[in-house]
């Protein structure tokens, strides 16, 4: 999202807070503070009273716009699938959990979410 709001152009702070209400304060500074490390935006401090900070896309930043545009056609074209699927799996659902889940869940790591055998390489 913040990509997107940044594809025009520089923002500042509070004009990406506009088309992002849902995000905390919280969130998209650390969100933009993770971006910035990680060389996708730069973060452009004015010495001006008040204080003015704009942030910028960069090339490697750049590169992640025609990702989203095939992500945005696939879902206009494929999202009505797996939200009726989630729909059947909801509704086909055991009242009660399965055997299975108490197992899978009991090989899992104290604290990490992860399974023992073998962590995923994507947490998100």
């Amino acid at each position: 999202m913040v990509i997107r709001c940044l594809e025009t152009g520089p923002r500042r702070f509070t004009e990406l807070r506009v088309p992002l209400p849902a995000i905390t304060p919280k969130v998209l500074s650390g969100t933009l503070r993770a971006m910035e490390r990680d060389g996708l935006l730069t973060r452009t401090p004015y010495d001006e009273n008040p204080p003015r900070v704009e942030y910028a896309l960069i090339l490697l930043g750049r590169t992640l716009i025609p990702l989203l545009d095939t992500a945005r056609v696939w879902s206009g074209t494929h999202l009505p699938q797996p939200l009726a699927a989630r729909q059947d799996h909801e509704h086909d659902a055991p009242a009660a959990p399965c055997r299975m889940m108490a197992v899978c869940d009991s090989k899992r790591s104290p604290g990490t979410g992860s399974a023992t055998s073998s962590p995923t390489a994507c947490s998100t």
